[in-house]
């Protein structure tokens, strides 16, 4: 039964993918459901990020499918030189941004969700301020909350962003103008996307990583194949282990680079432009947390895996809070996930997420996934939990659909106990890797053995043969 003495049942703080999917569950329980959003709807996902840079790389991936001559030529298909319009690229990237945030702004309200402009904080237990771009601040009582607020591109020190010639991803979306050349900081799945889209429409790129490889937080061998295609065999020079200290916007911009070893500068660059991909930070500040005791580590807001906010192991009543700003799996679908989970134990249905079923994918061309543990971790489990670790390797140049698209360079490699035969993570690097990657999340949140997926019947020729070969490979190994 709902409490008549609050304003709401639920306060979400923020309408990323996030508070938008915990809102429109909650509301669909029967909730009375408010959500707070100062900015648009939408949060990063739809306005800045996973929505304006898919359609970038979509029609940056159609030029640079039309203009590799070499490739077509192979299949007796000759084209002449390829015209974009920049303008046209970008509004259609735009115009799918308003549509999606109208989308979502209907539903809500179809759905009964009260949408609240502002910037929304904590006023102490059962309280949620909202201070509008008046600056008028309106206190609302409720339940409970759930904070979804976010997060924000990270920019280190030394680096001046003016939104035009040194920017982050933020900007880069909106696609105002093709430099030159461009440096890109950070070789992340951002900095790889976006080398992705300059790439295809002239631009050179110089790519910036502080760390000791390109592409630190992928799968060494997944790392070392998808280089030659992603990297190598495109206008991208690399220099790795050095710091971009000093970054200062101009025409050109110039940058500063220091050896991450022995702290000594190295080399000054002069590009058109910069893109800052340096990670991302949690939107945390000014929630007043502390008003209910919440303390956070680095901005981030500790959680359990209900989704309720917890400190030093101790819950706080009635808060819970999903997406970037718990900083676990910082993409919009666990963001999303997390707030119909919050939804159901906020409801008394208790239940639990688990991140090793949620699959992450960068969209370049090929595309790079991945699932589950990384072989590290794994090797570091098995050795805990004394069991054998299975590893195989499955390549597309095996796969008829792959050779029949002439898009043979690829790779999926499977860990796995050997004991148990359960499936513990993938990584593929190759065409659609994106959506082959969600055949093995689905295994691994069934806990399924590899010798019972190896008996499954996948559809002749197709990609997902890849992970067919994989399973059965795997089998073969089981004691």
């Amino acid at each position: 039964m709902t409490e008549s003495k609050f304003d709401f049942d639920l306060i979400v703080i923020g309408a990323g993918y996030g508070g938008f999917d915990a809102a429109k569950h909650a509301a669909e329980k029967g909730l009375r459901v408010a959500i707070v959003e100062t900015a648009e709807m939408g949060g990063t996902c739809v306005n800045r990020g996973c929505v304006p840079s898919k359609a970038l790389l979509a029609a940056s991936g159609k030029v640079r499918e039309i203009a590799n001559y070499d490739h077509l030529s192979k299949f007796g298909i000759h084209t002449s030189p390829v015209r974009f319009e920049r303008a046209k690229i970008s509004d259609h990237a735009n115009n799918l941004v308003l549509n999606i945030r109208e989308n979502l702004t209907k539903t809500l309200t179809r759905v009964g969700v009260q949408i609240i402009r502002g910037f929304g904080r904590i006023e102490q237990h059962q309280r949620v301020g909202v201070r509008d771009k008046n600056g008028i601040d309106k206190i609302f009582s409720c339940k409970d909350i759930i904070i979804a607020t976010g997060s924000s591109p990270f920019v280190p020190k030394g680096i001046s962003c003016d939104g035009r010639t040194v920017f982050t991803s933020d900007e880069a979306v909106k696609l105002e103008w093709l430099p030159r050349w461009i440096a890109i900081i950070g070789s992340g799945y951002i900095g790889l996307e976006f080398a992705d889209v300059y790439t295809a429409l002239g631009c050179e790129v110089t790519m910036i990583e502080a760390l000791g490889n390109i592409m630190p937080t992928f799968d060494p061998d997944i790392t070392k194949i998808a280089k030659k295609t992603l990297i190598q065999s495109r206008d991208i020079e690399t220099k790795a282990n050095v710091f971009a200290t000093k970054v200062t916007p101009g025409c050109p911009v110039s940058i500063e680079l220091t050896d991450a070893t022995t702290k000594k500068i190295t080399e000054n660059l002069e590009v058109d432009a910069v893109l800052v991909a340096t990670g991302r930070i949690p939107n945390s500040n000014g929630l007043n947390l502390g008003s209910v005791g919440i303390e956070t580590n680095r901005g981030f807001i500790t959680i359990n895996d209900q989704m309720r906010v917890i400190n030093d192991k101790k819950i706080i009543p009635n808060v819970y809070a999903v997406g970037d700003v718990t900083g676990k799996l910082m993409l919009a679908h666990t963001a999303a996930a997390q707030g119909v989970i919050a939804v159901e134990n906020i409801c008394g249905n208790s239940k639990e997420i688990n991140y090793k079923t949620i699959p992450a994918a960068t969209f370049t061309h090929p595309e790079i996934s991945s699932v589950g543990l990384s072989e590290n971790d794994a090797k570091e489990i098995s050795k805990k939990d004394n069991f054998s670790l299975g590893i195989v390797k499955s390549y597309f140049k095996a796969n008829s659909k792959a050779l029949a698209e002439l898009e043979s360079d690829g790779m999926l490699k499977l860990i796995f106990n050997k004991d148990s035969g359960k499936v513990l993570g993938a990584h593929i690097f190759g065409l659609h890797a994106a959506d082959l990657i969600q055949e093995v999340a689905n295994a691994i949140a069934r806990n399924q053995d590899v010798t019972q997926l190896a008996t499954e019947i996948h559809t002749h020729p197709t990609l997902s043969e890849v992970v067919e070969v994989a399973y059965k490979q795997a089998a073969a190994q089981i004691k």
